[in-house]
């Protein structure tokens, strides 16, 4: 079966605004995190025919959740066809979370040259688990093969680098945008930027 994922991130929050981790922890989304959303479910509209015969998947964070819904409603999509799903939450950053990006560097400077930094938080969950998950969930016979995602940053990227078969540098090379939204197909990444009105 050939699966189609429409992977999207989930629009700025107040947390990311002032570059703070978030991980587990959530804040809502900002003005701008909206019209990304929007922005997002406005692009993918002219990326798919039949918008209902796709399912929706979410993490289960506020922030992806309140994405999710507006991406529906630029689909024409009830809200109610949003489906949370426990494996696409974001990497928990254990102590760090909340913790603002900047002053982490600052304390400890060698973070500013390792591209997977994240995980060395006091308590993260750690590099493996977090794979392993994403390869349960990407193995998963019981998805459909219609499947729009609204997920998170660092998941996002380590969940396109598993799917494309990338090396351990190309995969933490990918950015991790919120005005853009990438197709997984046959094996393959597409990035679609999206232009907020």
């Amino acid at each position: 079966m050939t699966r189609t994922i429409y992977l999207l991130r989930h629009g700025q929050t107040e947390l990311n605004a002032e570059r703070r981790m978030q991980g587990h922890c959530d804040s809502p989304l900002t003005e701008q995190g909206v019209a990304q959303a929007r922005a997002m479910g406005a692009t993918l509209r002219e990326q798919i025919t039949a918008p209902h015969e796709w399912q929706v998947l979410a993490s289960p964070l506020g922030r992806a959740q309140q994405t999710a819904r507006l991406v529906c409603a630029e689909l024409g999509i009830a809200e109610d066809r949003i489906q949370l799903d426990p494996r696409l939450i974001e990497v928990s950053f254990g102590e760090w979370e909340r913790q603002q990006v900047d002053i982490l560097h600052t304390q400890y400077p060698a973070l500013a040259t390792q591209a997977d930094w994240h995980f060395n938080a006091p308590g993260c969950e750690p590099y493996s688990a977090v794979v392993a998950r994403i390869e349960g969930w990407l193995a998963d016979a019981h998805l459909p093969p219609k499947l729009i995602v609204v997920a998170h940053g660092l998941l996002g990227r380590i969940l396109r680098g598993i799917y494309a078969g990338l090396h351990h540098d190309a995969l933490w090379q990918q950015d991790m945008p919120q005005d853009a939204f990438f197709r997984l197909q046959n094996g393959t990444l597409t990035r679609i930027h999206c232009q907020a009105e």
